[in-house]
């Protein structure tokens, strides 16, 4: 790949932080593999005082990126989206080895990265506000200006696709970005998108990669400069970032956890169903916020579908995608492993049974299918962020609705079968998205994400409407042709 050598695989990001130059990070880490626990470089941390001092830079950056021409904004965030697609398969490579993906979900974050730059080089040319209706003999206009610095917190398993549809939209509307990535992976989810904006044109001092822990998270959303947080990650981490924004009055925009339910009717295509299914819950060893995690299926088919699925789940390839043709990939780290495998025997010792799978095997851990659970099982009750299908029956329309409401999550829905009988159904379900005759699993640049319950405050990113009103303040102006008579 010579031809991208430019890109990552120079020193340039080796040990560095990067504001619009690469400059060296006084802590590194290893950039591992997990399939193997090799090394693939050294990625810069940054400490909390970095991460204050970023947020001081990128606010005084902000100042004249906001005052550029709509046309150089949206110039800019194109060259990105062009960058993504000619540097697609050296990028696909790099969420392979450090995220443990098979290549065509890494190939899907490469594209949609190009798609959100696409997306959001639209934003600067759109109507930017609008007239009133007034009462007084004035003008009345409302307009969106920037928030000034964002920050962008994103997780491992989708690192690039969730850190860039932050990034991109925050940057075109004229704002300035802290990032945050997982320090797990700290090149496809930050260094990509810093080496792209660097060769993009994008101006010193607007986008600042901070790999860290807990404290620079901290620091990311306490510094005073910043105005808005756009976090996806664990419920847990998501409710301390929402009380820190709210006691600091800052917005805060949170894609939390999802525990998401597959409504199976009688009369389902039982093999297609399995097929979903599948794809829903093992797909990048179910480490997705989206992952089907429940699985109710309606008596009459039920056992029909656990074997179709135990079938499928006992014949999918587990491996290092990198060196093999494989379905599910290594779990990212020893830890998210043992709670897999905890929450697993958990619930076999409660009474539940394994139709296929269980069991970990080095880093990987093999598609699994319970079955015989109760709702207060741990696989059912939790989100196991693992390559786990829990598989529960119900007799009645009314009980499924029931089932899949009753759970703290509320991120996304699947229904599959009759179309009528599903769409009556989806106007009684608690959740952000619902899918019908569609898995859980899903998301385009253009479309607003996001979850309600435990699983976040509603749909924040994605589309033209809810980009613009998630990274801009809105201004109420008024104008008269004279000064205003008053009765004082």
């Amino acid at each position: 790949m010579s031809e991208q050598a430019h890109l990552l695989d120079d020193d340039r990001w080796q040990g560095n932080l990067f504001d619009g130059t690469w400059r060296k990070a006084s802590q590194t880490q290893d950039v591992n593999e997990p399939a193997t626990g090799q090394s693939l470089g050294t990625a810069g941390v940054a400490t909390a005082d970095e991460a204050k001092e970023a947020a001081k830079k990128a606010a005084a950056a902000q100042r004249d990126w906001a005052k550029t021409s709509p046309r150089e904004r949206a110039a800019v965030l194109r060259r990105a989206g062009l960058l993504f697609e000619e540097h697609a398969e050296h990028i696909s490579e790099w969420i392979i080895r450090e995220a443990g993906s098979i290549p065509p979900k890494a190939g899907l974050e490469a594209q949609i990265a190009a798609d959100e730059c696409f997306e959001a080089s639209a934003l600067p040319t759109l109507a930017q506000g609008e007239v009133l209706a007034s009462n007084e003999d004035r003008w009345s206009f409302a307009r969106h200006k920037p928030i000034g610095v964002v920050s962008v917190i994103a997780p491992f398993n989708f690192p690039l696709i969730l850190s860039i549809r932050a990034v991109a939209p925050a940057l075109a509307l004229g704002n300035a970005v802290l990032l945050k990535p997982d320090p797990r992976t700290a090149v496809s989810g930050g260094v990509v998108l810093a080496r792209i904006f660097e060769e993009a044109g994008l101006p010193a001092g607007l986008l600042h990669l901070l790999p860290g822990d807990h404290t620079v998270g901290a620091a990311v959303v306490e510094a005073p400069e910043v105005g808005c947080v756009a976090f996806t990650g664990s419920t847990g981490a998501g409710r301390k970032i929402g009380e820190t924004c709210g006691r600091l009055l800052k917005r805060a925009h949170l894609e939390l956890g999802g525990n998401n339910a597959m409504i199976v009717l009688p009369g389902a295509d039982l093999a297609k169903a399995a097929s979903a299914a599948a794809f829903g819950s093992f797909l990048h060893q179910g480490q997705i916020c989206m992952t089907t995690g429940r699985h109710l299926v309606h008596e009459d088919i039920y056992d029909q579908y656990v074997d179709a699925l135990a079938e499928k789940a006992k014949n999918l390839p587990v491996g290092d995608p990198f060196k093999e043709q494989v379905a599910l990939g290594p779990i990212i780290d020893d830890r998210q492993l043992s709670n897999i495998s905890q929450l697993v025997e958990d619930s076999i010792s409660a009474g539940a049974t394994a139709a296929a799978g269980g069991k970990a095997d080095g880093p990987f851990f093999a598609p699994t299918v319970l079955t015989d659970l109760k709702p207060d099982h741990p696989a059912w009750q939790q989100e196991i962020f693992g390559p786990v299908a829990p598989v529960m029956r119900f007799a009645s329309v009314e009980e499924a609705i029931e089932l899949a409401n009753a759970s703290e999550f509320g991120l996304s829905i699947s229904i599959l079968g009759d179309v009528g009988q599903a769409m009556a159904i989806a106007d009684q379900l608690d959740s952000g998205k619902i899918h019908i005759n569609e898995q859980t699993v899903s998301d385009e640049a253009n479309a607003p994400f996001g979850g309600t319950k435990d699983s976040g405050n509603g749909s924040r990113v994605g589309g033209v409407r809810h980009n613009i009103e998630s990274f801009t303040e809105t201004q109420w102006v008024t104008m008269r042709g004279d000064i205003a008579p008053y009765p004082f």
